[in-house]
């Protein structure tokens, strides 16, 4: 089977989609399949291009037995509205031509473009419709929805218009996937037939992300004592997630100077957290880790914290999440009931209102002081991990669908 991925982030991204896709490129290139990428260079989440590669340039490659053709884009150094349009329209712009090319060259069995961004999805109807290949979307967030419901774009006739453009293009695609059920709910109410649409969450390898039979070696290396009772948030600094509750969270806590809140991670919003942050001394921040330290990384916490955002509660499903699951901790997460983090976090952790940095706070000392719950929550979450989420059990449904579509290769339509 040939696959044609069209997707902003990809490997050697260490978090995010990136980091996704380069596991999902790895893993059918093992089984045997042909994919051909069409990517920009690596930028995320540091937004700058990482050393090696070229903002300007179109470059090509392999990586793990797939080919990989690095398209030019704008990064700009703060992300956000315009800006932020720009960035996405300008990988639309260049990726364009590369996959009218390989749709010819290459003759893919299926053409699969990773949202966002969106403004890729006409390049890859067209690349499906010249192959006479399967055109098929994942959604990894919904970015049009987010866009305006967190304030990063206007309201009025911008708003229906995009949101036109994007029901007119989910309903081209052969088929349509996302990463969790609220998701498909939303893309169900945008009009694409219950038959297109497939669920394949965002994994974990449980046997790379696992409990260790001791304490995290980055514990001494960055100064924390073995009494300490670390809550660690770690991922991507960025404005969806509602990172300034964590400020919060450690103000309220500051007379309980055993229980250390720790950020680990880059992005746009880390100046202005570090600003935020000045004078607590129960905060530290840490520097994102290689993907050969992540399990070190995640089994420094005691406790996992996943503030979020009530207006992006369903928007955004936090590929962190079930990193944290995996590494065996109990996690307190920021979301209402109803909310598909809220079911995930059942049983293995304490889920808190939304922006809510008193619940959170109590929630953090009440598991400070509770060793043994700590470890019964633990235990669950990483028997969650493995029971739902484990990487092979995830992209053998994949793979299953996919071969499936590509057997029945149905005609586009443009």
């Amino acid at each position: 089977m040939r696959l044609l991925l069209l997707t902003l982030n990809h490997h050697p991204e260490p978090t995010g989609i990136g980091k996704y896709n380069g596991e999902m490129v790895a893993w059918l290139s093992a089984r045997g399949h042909e994919v051909t990428i069409v990517c920009a260079p690596p930028y995320y989440p540091f937004w700058r291009v990482q050393p090696g590669y070229r903002a300007w340039t179109y470059h090509s490659e392999r990586l793990d037995g797939a080919a990989v053709v690095r398209c030019p884009l704008w990064v700009p150094r703060t992300p956000g509205g315009v800006r932020r349009l720009l960035h996405l329209l300008s990988f639309a712009v260049s990726s364009f031509p590369v996959m009218v090319a390989r749709s010819v060259a290459f003759r893919p069995d299926v053409v699969m473009a990773i949202e966002p961004p969106l403004a890729g999805a006409p390049a890859a109807l067209v690349a499906a419709f010249l192959a006479r290949a399967v055109g098929w979307l994942h959604v990894q967030d919904l970015e049009v929805d987010a866009a305006f419901d967190l304030g990063l774009l206007g309201h009025g006739g911008l708003r229906r218009f995009a949101l036109a453009v994007e029901r007119t293009l989910l309903r081209r695609f052969a088929v349509v996937s996302t990463i969790a059920p609220r998701m498909a709910e939303r893309l169900a109410g945008k009009g694409v037939p219950a038959e297109r649409l497939h669920l394949f969450p965002n994994w974990v390898d449980t046997a790379a992300i696992r409990p260790l039979d001791g304490p995290s070696p980055l514990r001494r290396e960055v100064g924390l004592g073995d009494d300490d009772v670390v809550a660690l948030y770690a991922g991507t600094l960025g404005r969806k997630q509602g990172l300034e509750m964590l400020i919060e969270v450690a103000r309220l806590l500051a007379d309980r100077p055993r229980i250390v809140v720790c950020i680990a991670g880059e992005g746009p919003a880390l100046p202005v957290l570090r600003e935020a942050a000045r004078g607590l001394t129960n905060l530290r921040f840490l520097p994102l880790q290689p993907v050969e330290r992540l399990n070190d990384l995640l089994n420094l916490a005691d406790i996992h914290l996943l503030p979020q955002r009530a207006d992006a509660a369903d928007l955004v499903m936090p590929s962190k999440l079930t990193g944290m699951l995996a590494s065996g901790r109990p996690g307190i997460c920021g979301c209402a009931p109803g909310t598909q983090v809220h079911d995930a976090i059942a049983g293995c952790g304490i889920a808190v209102p939304p922006g809510d940095a008193a619940r959170m706070a109590d929630a953090l000392a009440t598991l400070a002081d509770d060793a043994g719950l700590r470890r019964s929550l633990g235990d669950a979450a990483r028997r969650t991990a493995v029971e739902y989420w484990s990487k092979e059990a995830v992209l053998g449904r994949f793979e299953d669908v996919l071969l499936r579509s590509a057997g029945r290769k149905p005609a586009q339509s443009l």
